[in-house]
């Protein structure tokens, strides 16, 4: 029997801890919770964190883009 995770369109998808960025989201949380939510203290994990999902949201897209029904 196929697991919930195996019936996703993205089964990478399926938990935010399954996130390749979840480190790094993690830490911006964390940094967040220590300045007692500071933003301009924690703005250096805030970048990672973005570089991260955009580089993530890229690959995603290259993967999707051999699926497409217009190409």
């Amino acid at each position: 029997m196929a697991s919930k995770a195996d019936s996703l369109p993205y089964p990478s998808a399926a938990k935010i801890s399954d996130s390749p960025c979840f480190p790094q989201q993690t830490a911006s949380l964390k940094c967040l919770e220590q300045y007692n939510s500071d933003k301009s203290k924690c703005q250096e994990y805030f970048a990672v964190y973005k570089e991260c999902k955009r580089k993530e949201r890229e690959a995603r897209l290259e993967r999707n883009k051999s699926r497409s029904l217009f190409s």
